[in-house]
């Protein structure tokens, strides 16, 4: 079944976002060297970001739970966005329109991890669909 594997958070001020959460929950954010070769762009703009991860823990022993990643925002508007985990990006980008959802921006590669889409459910809320795949370009 699909399940919410990553989410994001965008913010106006990354590293006062940044002491937020790290204060707040103890969250480790570490800026993704993935983002220094520029390959990363923003689904919003087509530009290329920073991107931040974000390592949560479930308890004092340092168990991975889920994690995320931060950025700068990309619109006003833009709010936290969940990943769900699906076996196709293109099979449910169908499916959401299907149901009257939308496919707000094309599958996108994040190379050597997999791609996604930016979506909005019947109720104008956001999320997007996640394939893994290592070979991604």
């Amino acid at each position: 079944m699909p399940t919410i594997v990553h989410f994001e958070i965008p913010a106006d001020g990354v590293e006062r976002s940044k002491k937020f959460y790290n204060d707040l929950f103890g969250w480790k954010i570490e800026k993704w060297p993935g983002t220094d070769d520029s390959k990363l762009t923003s689904a919003a703009t087509d530009q290329p970001i920073e991107y931040w991860i974000v390592t949560t823990t479930t308890d004092d022993k340092g168990n991975k739970a889920l994690g995320g990643g931060m950025m700068k925002r990309q619109m006003p508007a833009q709010q936290v966005t969940n990943y769900i985990n699906v076996k196709s990006v293109d099979e449910y980008k169908s499916k959401v329109e299907k149901l009257a959802g939308k496919v707000v921006s094309p599958k996108k590669a994040v190379p050597g991890m997999g791609y996604f889409a930016l979506c909005v459910d019947t109720e104008n809320n956001s999320f997007a669909i996640w394939e893994s795949n290592e070979s991604a370009k």
